[in-house]
């Protein structure tokens, strides 16, 4: 288990007693408030059969912006610890985090938004499952927890703090319910929002539909000029899954390196962040599922590592990892790698 708390890293092993782990936060200088507070959170996961648990997160307090000049030292007040729970079962806690800084427009980075909702994922719908009352006044989000894009949908959500707003609908894409296509989304795919007694798809357009019309931090910034490059590496997607695919099927890497050195190029862009337009946005957003994916994959498969001699790329991963939208709605990487072998390298 481990825990952060403000510029210090503990490990615990497993099996360390309350009183240890006590004695080392409060050397650590946390508040006595907060202490107790992972206690108890502590205390009450004993009662939960999860096989796994994920960091305990205590460094709450990460600010994006769109505009200069740069933030102002974080808050001091801290809100209260939170359990947040994973479709892998894995457990987080964390510090609720503040939705706005009411100065400079400053919003808290998404490594701590939806922090605070505790989720308990429900199971995924199959051909067995009854349908939700569809077109009742409820928001819901309907998704596959294996699929990308559906994933990339389910991340902005978190990442707005809208686990509340909008419900998370689980579709089992290998035994879709018949209802799934006759009364929700006849193209039968996901993601799809239902919404205002609409129902929407496609992962791109969602993604700017949520954090357009919905409340909560924006993700896509005002400067016209990042605007203008994100679109273009919203419309580079595509290029970006074929070229990787191609490499999947072939013996050697070149279309994929090709890939990554122009994913390289572009988080060096700007240098206000490690992001692709410097501060978190939907842009990462969008790459994220499939930079999940293809670099295990690849490591394991093609014995190629996507960071090596890409300083940018290996610090995004390493911001990524820290978002918890996102580490909410990720997979066992091995899981990943196997699903890829079976779709890539086995005979058709």
């Amino acid at each position: 288990m481990t825990c952060l708390t403000g510029d210090k890293v503990w490990t615990f092993r497993t099996g360390s007693s309350f009183g240890f782990i006590l004695a080392v936060l409060r050397a650590s200088g946390i508040n006595e408030g907060v202490l107790n507070q992972i206690l108890l959170l502590l205390f009450l996961l004993l009662h939960h059969q999860f096989k796994k648990m994920a960091a305990l997160n205590l460094s709450c307090y990460h600010y994006h912006h769109f505009h200069s000049p740069p933030p102002p030292p974080p808050p001091r007040n801290v809100a209260p610890a939170s359990i947040i729970f994973s479709h892998r079962n894995n457990i987080s806690l964390s510090p609720t985090s503040l939705a706005f800084h009411p100065q400079r427009n400053l919003s808290v980075l998404a490594t701590t938004m939806a922090t605070g909702v505790l989720e308990d994922l429900p199971p995924a719908l199959d051909s067995t499952s009854e349908p939700p009352s569809i077109f009742d006044g409820t928001t819901r989000l309907y998704v596959s927890y294996t699929c990308p894009y559906a994933q990339r949908v389910w991340i902005t959500r978190n990442c707005k703090g809208l686990q509340e707003k909008i419900e998370l609908v689980p579709i089992d894409l290998k035994n879709r319910p018949d209802w799934y296509k006759e009364k929700v989304y006849p193209p039968n795919k996901v993601p799809a929002l239902e919404h205002n007694n609409e129902v929407k798809g496609e992962s791109l357009d969602l993604i700017k539909y949520i954090d357009t019309n919905f409340e909560g931090p924006s993700l896509y910034p005002d400067d016209p000029i990042k605007k203008e490059f994100g679109e273009e590496l919203l419309s580079y997607t595509d290029t970006f899954y074929k070229c990787i695919v191609t490499s999947f099927k072939g013996d050697g890497t070149d279309e994929a390196a090709s890939a990554f050195d122009h994913i390289e190029q572009a988080l060096s862009k700007f240098d206000d962040g490690p992001f692709f337009l410097g501060q978190f946005s939907l842009i990462d957003i969008a790459y994220a599922p499939f930079m999940e994916r293809f670099q295990p994959y690849l490591l394991e498969v093609k014995n190629y590592d996507i960071k090596m001699g890409r300083p940018k790329l290996a610090a995004w991963i390493e911001e990524m990892n820290k978002n918890e939208g996102f580490n909410q709605t990720r997979s066992d990487p091995k899981e990943l790698v196997e699903s890829y072998k079976k779709r890539f390298l086995s005979p058709q």
